[in-house]
């Protein structure tokens, strides 16, 4: 499709990314939209605009990480959105970087083992729930489509390491979910204005801390 033609030249301009990096993309979505006709994966209704939609949605934390950033953890990763794309662009990029993909459902743990081992990416995947795996102790933890801001800050808290920053990707609703979070957390997030959808954003959370 055209559209997915021109998000794919976006990202690629904005990324300055390989060849390799490219096809790595190219077969990634391959795999989700074949394996999302036998799990839900992504929302049916998406699947047109994948590239804009889910790709450049994940991308655009690539660039946010902090430059001490060693060890990663994705939550709720689902069908690898946006930590496949981040171990994507880490293979070229930050080929030290510890990345870990937690995901409870294990249908959605085969895919994402099933991704690593055909497109030779390197990254840990942990079947479990967030709130009872055993501390990552990563420098990002990222976040998309998965819970709550005041859920999602008691996860961060027992998964960062010190210092450790937060990119969470929120819709619309974000407001209302940073006043809830504010009954029970100390945070005050760095917005930041989503390039792939007008109403969402990324919050980039350093220092938080409980009432």
């Amino acid at each position: 499709m055209m559209g997915d033609a021109d998000a794919l030249q976006r990202i690629l301009a904005e990324m300055d990314v390989s060849r390799e990096t490219t096809e790595r993309l190219k077969a990634y979505v391959d795999l989700l939209l074949k394996w999302t006709k036998r799990i839900n994966l992504i929302g049916k209704g998406t699947t047109a605009e994948i590239w804009d939609r889910h790709i450049l949605d994940s991308t655009q934390l690539w660039p946010l990480r902090p430059p001490h950033a060693r060890i990663w953890l994705d939550m709720g990763s689902g069908g690898g959105l946006p930590g496949v794309v981040i171990a994507i662009l880490a293979a070229e990029q930050a080929r030290d970087l510890d990345l870990t993909l937690m995901e409870s459902d294990l249908r959605k743990s085969v895919f994402l083992q099933t991704v690593a081992r055909e497109l030779g990416l390197a990254y840990r995947v942990v079947t479990e729930r967030i709130e009872n795996a055993a501390p990552v102790k990563a420098d990002v933890v990222s976040a998309r489509a998965l819970a709550p801001l005041g859920t999602l800050l008691a996860w961060t808290e027992r998964h960062r390491a010190q210092n450790g920053t937060a990119l969470l990707l929120k819709g619309r609703r974000y407001q209302d979910e940073l006043t809830e979070a504010r009954a029970l957390w100390h945070v005050e997030p760095e917005v930041i204005q989503s390039r792939s959808d007008p109403s969402g954003v990324i919050l980039r959370i350093g220092d938080f801390r409980r009432v």
